[in-house]
């Protein structure tokens, strides 16, 4: 059940990120089209910071370089979140503000030569929302 529930988050984050005109709508559309593809979600297995997460993932360009997992296939730029989980797998809260502040100011070097655009607009919370997320999907 969670596979196909991140399958089908995944997909509607990448149908917004594409299509998406920035308004706050997105979001919304996002979920109408994840209850359409998937059953219903238990209430019990719901995780709000996870869905929070992936909704500012899906309101942000994050997509545009960024998959969730490698076996997605396809060619990205920059790694796929499970990548970086798997890197920074004894992540600690110094990482964590770490990897905040490098979102938000953007870098290279880490994940090879191609930069990753800065993100001044972020606000410091939800990208450690994001951040935290993504370090959750170590395997």
């Amino acid at each position: 059940m969670t596979k196909q529930l991140v399958a089908a988050l995944s997909c509607a984050m990448l149908i917004a990120a594409c299509g998406g005109s920035g308004d706050k709508k997105a979001p919304e559309n996002k979920d109408s089209a994840s209850t359409t593809t998937t059953a219903p979600a238990n209430p019990a297995t719901v995780n709000p910071t996870a869905d929070k997460a992936l909704d500012l993932i899906g309101a942000s360009d994050c997509t545009t370089c960024h998959r969730l997992h490698k076996a997605q296939g396809g060619s990205t730029i920059g790694p796929a979140y499970d990548e970086v989980a798997a890197k920074y797998t004894n992540a600690a809260d110094t990482t964590v503000d770490r990897l905040v502040k490098k979102v938000i100011s953007g870098g290279s070097g880490i994940w090879g030569t191609v930069p990753m655009t800065p993100h001044p607009a972020l606000k410091p919370d939800d990208v450690k929302t994001m951040v935290t997320y993504v370090l959750s999907l170590k395997q």
